[in-house]
């Protein structure tokens, strides 16, 4: 859907995984599998300073898991405004396949912040993605009929925007989410709310589903520039 330059991953080979069980010695000490660079994050949820705490310990347990293989190419989204009944919040990581071309130092991982919400109505949809040099443009929802999307999910590195929120629940367990029918992990740092409302909504994602997305007035191009 429609959330730091440095999320962007660099091309690379995917490093060797140790086998399970093994820890290997490295220039900079010991390397847990599954580790990855939290400066590649950009952690929305608020707390921020609790999430980011949260996220690493869990990570370099291995604890978070993968729901399905990503691109690894990121791509925006904007909207003037999104309303949004259900909605979830919670730390993930997203895996690509192996031996991807776009892994780069990251080990084909990403850590994201998978937002879910229940029933989702976007003012003027803009979703671009960065083909190498050319922009894959797509735009709907700019007239008086606006794009909506049930049990919409969205995995994002970046997300900013003027929210505001009703009946919120910060610092919930991921797994005990009931807002918007998605569950998290176990012991992972979430928040959930009745309803939500972003103007100016922004994001970088690796991954969006839906049960329904409509695209009134939908419009693909290509473009030098994205949204």
């Amino acid at each position: 859907m429609a959330s730091p330059s440095d999320a962007n991953p660099s091309n690379g080979n995917t490093p060797e995984q140790p086998e399970s069980g093994s820890v290997p010695e490295t220039a900079e000490g010991p390397e847990r599998r599954g580790q990855v660079r939290l400066r590649r994050a950009a952690v929305m949820a608020v707390p921020a300073t609790l999430v980011a705490a949260t996220l690493a310990v869990l990570t370099a347990q291995g604890a978070l898991g993968v729901q399905f293989s990503i691109s690894g190419m990121p791509f925006t989204v904007t909207a003037k405004s999104m309303d949004g009944t259900g909605f979830e919040q919670f730390g993930d990581l997203d895996n690509m396949i192996p031996n991807s071309p776009n892994a780069g130092d990251t080990g084909g991982q990403e850590l994201i912040i998978t937002s879910a919400i229940k029933n989702a109505t976007l003012d003027s949809l803009c979703q671009s993605v960065d083909l190498g040099g050319v922009n894959l443009l797509i735009k709907a929802g700019s007239g008086t009929t606006k794009v909506t999307a049930t049990d919409l999910t969205t995995d994002s590195t970046e997300m900013s925007g003027n929210a505001s929120f009703n009946n919120i629940e910060i610092g919930n367990d991921a797994s005990t989410l009931n807002k918007a029918g998605v569950q998290g992990k176990k012991g992972v740092f979430s928040q959930q709310a009745d309803t939500v409302h972003i103007d100016n909504l922004r994001q970088t994602n690796y991954a969006t589903t839906a049960g329904v997305f409509k695209l009134p007035g939908l419009k693909l191009s290509f473009s030098d520039s994205g949204c």
